[in-house]
């Protein structure tokens, strides 16, 4: 098969004018970035066009290193509800160019279900990630400066949680001491960066509603405490007028296409651990003003992105899904099993491309508990079988058993990525379907919870743990929290996205086990406060053979070796 840059550069577009048109958008409401993007003036939200389209969810099982396709599902499912005679669009995160370069690659699904032009998608964009990146630096550079001008505001600098953020996979930046040298280069301190999507900011442009809405978010930022244990805001420093301004175009979602030109709205790219791991409420108020059907996704399985989705995004948009596709793949299942060690460039173990009954058995309770992950909000469920061509028959009629036996309207088999839309016909008549059904959408618990009783019905309730370990630091936490009035926020869990569990190395269904919780943190702008159960990175490493060394310009001037 060729490849997804291969695949992409065969794509017939149309001028972004033309999707723009065709979605009901005005010309006065599209602002050009070029032929194939443009952003969307959120004047389109005040237009007496008013669908009020079905909000589709796209989750997943526990993410394997062989990846399950839910990107791919999501832009194929749009395209191929399109196919069917319904007005379609897929509203999904920008991805950060760090992984880009490092391992992982890029986010603009695959084959022939991808976003196109997919080298401007997975690159610079429309800018986005960049005036995030000078937002949260410019409050960064207003802490140190207020300090050396005299910190009137009594900053303790060893409180400062603010770090600086750059786009790029650079371990070396993760622990930094700023300050150096002369007097005038500042006060010396113990600083850190992140990479620009982990920024708080980054999740705040996700939630915003309206340019208001960002600017009163930003001025709430927690960046430090007072020598008296007071928290210290972006408000206070009188930077978060400037950090408004700077995201003033960032706040506007970007308009691009599919490979068979289904509109694409790709707003925001906030982590899927330390944050919520979804694209932007804007994107979505506008897909579904606009058209039948908005399919979006959440980051990593449905213990982590869905879980977030429902008690942090639904909460701030107030929408609810109409249904939930849950993507699978026979090979990842398999590796649920718990019996293999896939390493990148090596080829993968016989048993996982064979037919093996046995192994896909003992991997099928993660699928499982997804699907009673997702049915605990009462959201109606459609497994989708991302098919590979190693995949039997035997194997996927085992899937379609046990997830009939569980509940879900349908579950079929997806092949947007070889054969684009008419690959997704199947799942698309199924979606559809389970839109129409009537549900009581629920949360799983009320913010007036306590902090610790949010986590433990998380932990319990969608993890499957036995209960939670809150260590002695998550304790001071969550008083220092209360005091300052911040105990009713939803709580964001960051775990590992490898396991049902805090273990990345317990697959499948784990049980008997304890979450230990060590820090509970503050995202005030965001809205939400977020549980250490790990070691959370926020600044990812190359590897030893990144993917950027593989990327370069051809004697043509195009762009090669990107996917």
């Amino acid at each position: 098969m060729k490849s997804d840059l291969e695949i992409s550069h065969e794509a017939k577009l149309k001028n972004i004018i033309e999707i723009a048109e065709e979605l009901g958008l005005t010309e006065d409401l599209v602002e050009l970035y070029g032929k194939y993007k443009a952003k969307i003036s959120l004047e389109a939200l005040n237009t007496p066009i008013d669908r009020k389209g079905k909000y589709i969810l796209v989750s997943a099982i526990t993410p394997t290193p062989l990846g399950e396709g839910k990107t791919v599902t999501t832009i194929g499912l749009s395209m191929a509800l399109n196919k069917i005679g319904k007005k379609a669009v897929a509203t999904v995160r920008q991805p950060s160019m760090g992984p880009i370069f490092g391992i992982k690659g890029g986010a603009a699904g695959g084959g022939y279900a991808q976003v196109v032009p997919m080298e401007e998608f997975n690159l610079h964009l429309t800018g986005d990630i960049h005036a995030v990146s000078i937002a949260h630096n410019l409050l960064a550079a207003f802490i140190d400066n207020h300090i050396y001008h005299g910190n009137q505001l009594n900053i303790d600098q060893f409180s400062i949680t603010w770090p600086r953020v750059v786009d790029i996979s650079d371990r070396a930046l993760r622990n930094i001491i700023i300050g150096l040298g002369k007097r005038t280069d500042g006060i010396p301190r113990q600083s850190s960066f992140d990479i620009a999507v982990a920024s708080e900011v980054m999740a705040i442009l996700a939630l915003a509603k309206d340019i208001f809405d960002l600017r009163r978010r930003c001025g709430q930022i927690v960046v430090a405490a007072t020598k008296d244990k007071k928290p210290v805001t972006a408000e206070d420093l009188q930077c978060a007028g400037a950090m408004t301004v700077v995201l003033k175009d960032a706040i506007k979602p970007t308009l691009m296409q599919t490979l068979d030109n289904t509109p694409c709205l790709i707003h925001a790219g906030p982590f899927g651990n330390i944050a919520h791991g979804n694209s932007s409420i804007i994107a979505d108020y506008i897909g579904l003003k606009y058209c039948d059907y908005v399919v979006t996704e959440s980051g990593f399985g449905a213990d982590m992105g869905a879980e977030k989705f429902v008690h942090i995004k639904c909460r701030t948009s107030g929408l609810k899904p109409d249904a939930c596709v849950l993507v699978c793949s026979i090979r990842a299942l398999k590796m649920h099993s718990g019996k293999y060690r896939v390493i990148a460039g090596r080829p993968l173990p016989p048993e996982l491309i064979e037919e093996n009954i046995v192994d896909l058995v003992q991997g099928l309770p993660n699928l499982i508990k997804q699907i009673e992950n997702v049915k605990v909000y009462g959201i109606p469920v459609v497994v989708a079988i991302n098919r590979f061509p190693t995949d039997t028959d035997n194997e996927i009629e085992l899937v379609k058993k046990e997830a009939r036996r569980h509940g879900v309207v349908d579950v079929v088999v997806s092949e947007v990525f070889a054969k684009g839309s008419e690959g997704g016909i199947e799942l698309a008549e199924a979606v559809v379907k389970a839109a129409e059904q009537s549900y009581e959408f629920r949360y799983l618990y009320p913010l007036e919870a306590s902090i610790p009783d949010k986590i433990r019905t998380i932990a319990t309730k969608i993890y499957g743990a036995s209960g939670v370990e809150i260590l002695p630091q998550a304790k001071k936490d969550i008083a220092l929290l209360e005091e300052w009035g911040f105990g009713n926020l939803p709580v964001c869990m960051a775990k590992t996205h490898l396991s049902l569990s805090h273990d990345p190395k317990l697959k499948g269904r784990p049980s008997n086990f304890e979450v230990p919780v060590r820090e509970i943190r503050l995202s005030s702008g965001a809205g939400f406060v977020y549980a250490l159960c790990g070691d959370m990175m926020t600044m990812p490493g190359l590897p030893s053979r990144p993917g950027g060394a593989k990327v370069d310009i051809d004697e043509n001037g195009n762009i090669v070796g990107l996917f």
